[in-house]
C-alpha cells in the first residue's frame, strides 16, 4: 500500500513537471523568408521585414518576452534554388515562411511547405491558382491578380475597346493572369485577339521581332503583364519601333508601378518613353506611419539606392511579418508550445549531401494557420483581413498616368463602386455611394500627347489593306460583277453604296477587292461567307442576305435592302369581265342599297299622294310610280316633282346618300378596271408544296437550303438556275416538260428585276421569309459599327435610294405585282351608318304624316257622329271596324284640298 501511494506521488510530480516544461514560453520563434534579395520587390522587402522584426521585438505587448528571429534566404529568382532554400530554412524549425515574393517560385515551395505544415505566408505572389485548394497552408497579404484583371476588364470596358492584345512573361505568374483577364474580358463579350507571349529572361531581340509581328494586327490596345523590369525593355523597343505614338493604347499592371515607385526619381528620364501608359498600383491609404516607415527604410537602404523610392510591397512584407508575430503571439497565449516531430519517410532519405532526415513537420502547423487567417487590424498597407480564398480583401487600386511631369493618379478602383476620383477613405467619411453605373476618372494624357481617347485599333493600313470578297456574279450583275474578270475593275449597285459609306467613315480604310467565284456561274454564298470566317478575307461586299447560319460566324452591317423569298409564277389577266360592274360592291350592300330604292319609293309615295297629282290615278299607274321613283333619281330622269315639305325633306337625305354611293361606286369600279387583276395556277407557299411539282431557284442564294432545310422539301423536286433568260424559258416550259418548272422562288431584289419588261409572269401573294441584305465582316470587327452608321446616314440624306435609281430606274423602277386575291369591294359595314340615319330619318317623317292623318280622321268621324246623329260603330261588332278601316282608307285617298273643304263646310 505504501508503495503504491509513493508511486502515484512520483507520476504526479513527473506529470506537473512535463506539463511545466511544454507549456514554457519560448525565448525564440524562428519564421523563415524566402526571396530574391538583389530585385526591385525584393531590396525594399529586405529592409522592410528587418524593420518589423526590430518593431516587434521592441514591443512587449506582440510576443510577451519572446523574440522573434527572422532567418532569410535568397532565390536568385530561380526554382531550383527557391527550393533548395527552402529546405534549409525548413531545417531550422520555423514555425513560418514569409515569401517567396516570385509566383512561380511559390509554387514549388508550396509542395514543400504543404507537407511539412508550415504556413507560407506571401507579400507579392500574385497568381491567381496559388490560391487553389490544392495550397491550404498559402496566405498572402497582397492582392490577388484575380482583382487585378477584374479591374483591368473594367478599365478596357471604360473606354469601350472591344479587342485587346496581350504582352505576358510565360511562367505560371504571367500565364495565369493573362487567363483572367481573358475570362474577365469574356463575361464582357471583349476579345483578346492575339497573345504574346515572352520568355523569362526577356531578350531584347525577341521583344523587338514579336513588337514588330503585332504592328501587322488590327487591335491597338496592348496590355503588359511581365515581371518587374528595371530597364523597362519593352517600352523602349515601343518607342524605337513608333508604338508609343496617338494610334496606340498601353495599358500595365502593378509590375510597372512598382518598378517605377522603386527607380524614380532616380531614373526621371525613364518617363519620356512611358509618355501615355496608363498603370494600375494597389491602393494603400495615406497616413503618418506610412511616410515616418518610408524615412526610415530609406535610411535602411544601401548607398547607391537611397534616392530611389519605395514600392507598396514593402508596406505589405512590413505588414506581412506584423501578421505573423501577432498570431505567433496569440498562438502563445492560448498556452500552446512549437513542438516539432520528424516523419519516417524524411528520416530514411537521409544522406551525406541533403540532409533530409532533418525536415521536421510542425505539429501545431494547422492551428497557427487558423489563428493567422484570424487577422483582423489596420496595417501600414491598409486594412488586413482574409477571405474564404485566404486572399487579403481587396482594397482596390489606384489607376495611374504616366506624363512628361511624373506619375499622375486620374482615379481609383474598387470592386464595390468601379472608377471613382475619390479615394475610399473620401467615400466612406462622405458616405458617399457609388455604383458602376455612374463610374468616372480623371483627364487622361495618351501616347503622343494626345487627350482624345485613342480608337484602339486600326482597320489597315498601305502594307496590309484590307481584304475584301465581292461575288463574281454571271447573272444579275447590276448588283456586283468584275468587270472582264478584273481585280480592279468592280462596279455595281453594292460596290456604289460600299464606296459611298466609307466615305463617312471617319478614318481611312485601305482596302482591295478580290473577286469570288469561277466566273462561270454564281458563287455560294455560304462558302464566301465561311471564307470570312476562317480569315482569308477580311470583309466581303454584295447582295449578301443577312440569315440565320451566317450570323453565327460572322458581323453584318446594317442591312441596306429589305429582301425575303418569293414565288413568282405565269399568270394571266383577269381585267376583262362581262359581270366586273357587280364588283364594286358585295352581295349584302347590293341587296340593302336595292331595298333602299323601294322604301324611299314606297316613303314618297305615301307623303305625295294626298297632296301632288303626280302620285295619283289608277293603281298600275301608281306602283309603277313607286317602282321608278327613287330609281330615276338616280340618273335625274324623274319627272314628278314632290310638293310636301315632309316629302322634300326626305328627298334631300334620300340625294344625300344617292350621292355618295354613287362616288364610292364610281371609285371602286375604276379601280378595279384600272388595276390589273392576276390570276396564277399556283395560289400560295402551300399550293406550290402540295402540288408536288419542280421549283426552281437561283444557283448560289440561300433560298436552296431554306427549301430543303425548312420546308422539308426534296432535292429532286428543285431545278437550278443561274440567270433570268433560264427564269423565263423553265417558266414557259410549264412543269410538265423537261427543265421546266411551275414557278421560282428567289430573293425579292431579283424578281423585281427580272419581272421589269415581262408581263406574263407575277409575284404569288407576299414575302414568305423576311431578311436584308449587308455587308458580311470578321466577327468583332469595329468596321461593321461604322459601315452601319454610314449605311443609316444614307439613308436618312436619301443618297441610298439615289444610289437605287442610278442602277435600276434607268427604263422606270421595277415595283412589285402582287395577285390579288379579291376586288377591292366595297362593303356594308362602310355605310350602315349613312343607311341608318336615313331610315331613321324617312321613319320620323312618315310617323309624322300618319300622326296628323290619324288626327283628321278623327276630326273627320266626330263631324259625321254629329251630322247623322247615329253610331258609327259598335265595340263588340267586327263588321263596324271592318267599315271603319275602309273608311280610313278612303280617307287617306282622298286629295288634301277635298279634306280641308269638308271641313270648311263643318
Amino acid at each position: 500500500m505504501e508503495s503504491l501511494l509513493v508511486l502515484t506521488l512520483i507520476s504526479s510530480i513527473w506529470v506537473f513537471l512535463a506539463g511545466s516544461a511544454c507549456c514554457q514560453r519560448p525565448a525564440v520563434v524562428n519564421i523563415g523568408a524566402v526571396f530574391t534579395f538583389d530585385s526591385i520587390i525584393g531590396r525594399a522587402a529586405k529592409v522592410a521585414m528587418e524593420a518589423a522584426v526590430s518593431d516587434v521585438n521592441a514591443d512587449p505587448s506582440i510576443l510577451n518576452g519572446t523574440r522573434l528571429n527572422l532567418i532569410m534566404a535568397d532565390t536568385h529568382c530561380n526554382v531550383l534554388l527557391g527550393s533548395i532554400r527552402a529546405f534549409q530554412v525548413l531545417e531550422k524549425d520555423v514555425v513560418a515562411i514569409v515569401g517567396p515574393q516570385s509566383s512561380v517560385v511559390a509554387h514549388m515551395v508550396l509542395q514543400i511547405a504543404n507537407h511539412l505544415q508550415v504556413p507560407l505566408i506571401s507579400y507579392a505572389a500574385t497568381d491567381p491558382t496559388l490560391s487553389a485548394l490544392q495550397f491550404p497552408f498559402f496566405l498572402r497579404t497582397t492582392q490577388s491578380d484575380a482583382y487585378q484583371m477584374t479591374a483591368m476588364a473594367e478599365l478596357i470596358d471604360f473606354y469601350e475597346w472591344k479587342e485587346v492584345i496581350i504582352i505576358f512573361v510565360d511562367d505560371d505568374y504571367g500565364r495565369n493572369g493573362m487567363s483572367t483577364l481573358t475570362d474577365e474580358l469574356d463575361k464582357k463579350m471583349f476579345k483578346v485577339s492575339y497573345k504574346l507571349p515572352l520568355p523569362s529572361q526577356l531578350n531584347l531581340s525577341e521583344i523587338t521581332d514579336i513588337l514588330n509581328k503585332s504592328k501587322l494586327l488590327g487591335p491597338r490596345v496592348y496590355v503588359v503583364h511581365v515581371n518587374p523590369d528595371p530597364r523597362l525593355s519593352i517600352f523602349k523597343i515601343a518607342h524605337q519601333l513608333d508604338m508609343m505614338t496617338s494610334d496606340y493604347v498601353w495599358l500595365a499592371t502593378d509590375w510597372l508601378s512598382s518598378t517605377l515607385d522603386s527607380i524614380l526619381p532616380a531614373h526621371q528620364t525613364s518617363l519620356n518613353i512611358l509618355q501615355g501608359v496608363v498603370v494600375l498600383r494597389q491602393y494603400t491609404p495615406e497616413s503618418s506611419q506610412k511616410t515616418t516607415l518610408w524615412s526610415r527604410l530609406r535610411k535602411m537602404l544601401p548607398e547607391d539606392s537611397r534616392n530611389s523610392s519605395m514600392n507598396v510591397h514593402a508596406l505589405s512584407a512590413y505588414d506581412t511579418i506584423q501578421v505573423v508575430a501577432r498570431a505567433i503571439g496569440k498562438f502563445l497565449n492560448g498556452g500552446r508550445s512549437l513542438t516539432f516531430s520528424l516523419k519516417n519517410k524524411f528520416h530514411d532519405l537521409n544522406t551525406s549531401r541533403m540532409p533530409w532526415g532533418k525536415l521536421k513537420i510542425f505539429d501545431d502547423g494547422a492551428l497557427l494557420l487558423s489563428t493567422l487567417l484570424q487577422a483582423n487590424f489596420t496595417g501600414l498597407s491598409g486594412r488586413i483581413e482574409f477571405n474564404s480564398d485566404r486572399n487579403i480583401v481587396s482594397r482596390g487600386y489606384e489607376v495611374i498616368n504616366i506624363d512628361r511631369t511624373g506619375l499622375r493618379r486620374v482615379g481609383y478602383w474598387s470592386n464595390g463602386t468601379g472608377f471613382t476620383i475619390q479615394s475610399p477613405e473620401a467615400l466612406k467619411q462622405k458616405r458617399i455611394t457609388y455604383t458602376h453605373l455612374n463610374q468616372t476618372l480623371g483627364n487622361v494624357t495618351w501616347p503622343g500627347g494626345k487627350t482624345e481617347r485613342p480608337r484602339g485599333w486600326v482597320i489597315a493600313d498601305n502594307e496590309r489593306p484590307l481584304i475584301i470578297g465581292v461575288p463574281r456574279r454571271v447573272s444579275f450583275i447590276e448588283f456586283v460583277s468584275a468587270v472582264n474578270g478584273s481585280h480592279k475593275n468592280i462596279q455595281g449597285y453594292c460596290i456604289d453604296l460600299f464606296n459611298e459609306a466609307r466615305k463617312l467613315v471617319p478614318y481611312d480604310v485601305p482596302y482591295r477587292f478580290i473577286p469570288f467565284g469561277n466566273g462561270y456561274s454564281n458563287p455560294s454564298y455560304d462558302d464566301l461567307v465561311k471564307n470570312i470566317a476562317n480569315g482569308i478575307f477580311d470583309a466581303a461586299v454584295g447582295d449578301i442576305a443577312i440569315v440565320t447560319n451566317r450570323t453565327k460566324v460572322v458581323d453584318f452591317s446594317q442591312p441596306f435592302a429589305s429582301t425575303g423569298l418569293v414565288i413568282v409564277a405565269p399568270i394571266t389577266n383577269s381585267k376583262s369581265n362581262a359581270w366586273v360592274f357587280l364588283k364594286p360592291f358585295t352581295v349584302e350592300m347590293w341587296c340593302v342599297t336595292s331595298a333602299s330604292f323601294f322604301m324611299i319609293g314606297a316613303v314618297i309615295w305615301l307623303l305625295e299622294h294626298r297632296v301632288n297629282d303626280d302620285f295619283r290615278g289608277p293603281p298600275k299607274r301608281q306602283l309603277v310610280t313607286v317602282i321608278l321613283f327613287s330609281f330615276s333619281t338616280l340618273f335625274k330622269t324623274n319627272q314628278e316633282v314632290t310638293i310636301s315639305p315632309l316629302g322634300r325633306m326626305v328627298m334631300v337625305m334620300w340625294l344625300f346618300l344617292l350621292m355618295v354611293i354613287t362616288s364610292s361606286y364610281t371609285a371602286s369600279l375604276t379601280s378595279i378596271l384600272t388595276v390589273q387583276q392576276l390570276s396564277s395556277p399556283i395560289k400560295g407557299l402551300e399550293d406550290l408544296i402540295t402540288k408536288e411539282q419542280p421549283i426552281g431557284y437561283q444557283v448560289g442564294s440561300f433560298a436552296f437550303s431554306y427549301l430543303t432545310e425548312s420546308l422539308y422539301l426534296p432535292q429532286s423536286r428543285l431545278v437550278p438556275l443561274g440567270s433570268p433568260e433560264e427564269y423565263e424559258s423553265a417558266l414557259l416550259k410549264g412543269p410538265f416538260k423537261k427543265g421546266g418548272v411551275a414557278a421560282i422562288v428567289d430573293e425579292l431584289p431579283y424578281m423585281e428585276l427580272f419581272l421589269s419588261g415581262r408581263n406574263d409572269f407575277g409575284i404569288i401573294g407576299q414575302p414568305f421569309t423576311k431578311s436584308g441584305w449587308g455587308f458580311a465582316f470578321q466577327r468583332g470587327s469595329p468596321l461593321a459599327v461604322d459601315i452601319s452608321t454610314a449605311i443609316l446616314k444614307l439613308s436618312e440624306n436619301g443618297k441610298l435610294q439615289k444610289i437605287h435609281e442610278k442602277w435600276f430606274c434607268k427604263m422606270g423602277c421595277p415595283g412589285e405585282r402582287r395577285r390579288k386575291s379579291e376586288p377591292n369591294q366595297l362593303h356594308l359595314v362602310s355605310f350602315w351608318g349613312l343607311y341608318l340615319l336615313c331610315g331613321a330619318f324617312s321613319l320620323v317623317c312618315l310617323f309624322i304624316f300618319l300622326f296628323r292623318i290619324v288626327r283628321q280622321f278623327a276630326r273627320y268621324i266626330r263631324q259625321q257622329k254629329e251630322s247623322s246623329h247615329a253610331e258609327l260603330v259598335s265595340s263588340n261588332s267586327n263588321s263596324n271596324w271592318t267599315q271603319v278601316v275602309y273608311k280610313f282608307i278612303d280617307f287617306v285617298d282622298e286629295k288634301e284640298e277635298a279634306i280641308k273643304r269638308l271641313f270648311s263646310k263643318a
